[in-house]
């Protein structure tokens, strides 16, 4: 694909828009309202509102490799406050993907470069979850299993800020771990138990 068939791409999009609803753009740009702020992965074969099924407007989107959340990254951190402080999302959605190049290459032992700092944040869950994932001998089976702990982990990391502790009080914030399946399309729910996996240790995490 070439950048003159973007744009073709884009006039079709805009005169199909049109076509349905002559109001369409002056109404998307009155402003945004979403529900969700979805935390995703940068690969480029996962789109979340085209997985959601959701319009332009639906869904606050950040995406950075391996759908990190670090509590050093101002990017990241930024776009939580401003989801939860000026949007008011209900939902917050950590969505992770099986066959990710991310926790790939965390796996490795090489020397990557820039990418050092930001994947060794993947190894620390393997090595939190070392016991488990040993124990799987499939390498595919292992690695998927570090993508659905590292959605659990980057969960952990959004629950410990105050702007989710200050909304959860309010009981208008929820947290899941998704993950997309790149060999079927579908989504699963990790359905993961925040209040048991942090049930001994949160008292040092209140923060609010």
């Amino acid at each position: 694909m070439n950048v003159e068939r973007i744009f073709k791409n884009n006039e079709k999009w805009v005169a199909d828009k049109l076509k349905i609803d002559k109001n369409y753009f002056s109404n998307l740009s009155k402003g945004q309202n979403p529900d969700f702020l979805y935390i995703g992965c940068s690969d480029s074969r996962v789109t979340a509102e085209e997985l959601m099924g959701v319009a332009p407007g639906e869904v606050f989107v950040h995406r950075n490799i391996a759908n990190m959340v670090q509590s050093t990254d101002l990017s990241a951190m930024s776009v939580i406050n401003y989801a939860i402080t000026q949007l008011n999302v209900k939902h917050i959605v950590v969505c992770g993907h099986y066959n990710c190049g991310g926790v790939r290459a965390a796996m490795q032992s090489a020397d990557l470069g820039i990418l050092n700092p930001w994947l060794r944040n993947i190894r620390d869950v393997y090595r939190l979850h070392q016991k488990e994932l040993d124990a799987i001998k499939n390498i595919e089976k292992r690695n998927n299993r570090l993508v659905e702990l590292n959605v659990q982990e980057q969960c952990i990391n959004i629950i410990k800020t105050a702007e989710v502790q200050k909304a959860h009080k309010e009981h208008r914030i929820t947290v899941h771990g998704w993950v997309f399946d790149v060999h079927t399309g579908k989504l699963i729910n990790l359905r993961i138990n925040f209040q048991k996996i942090l049930k001994d240790i949160m008292k040092i995490y209140h923060i609010t």
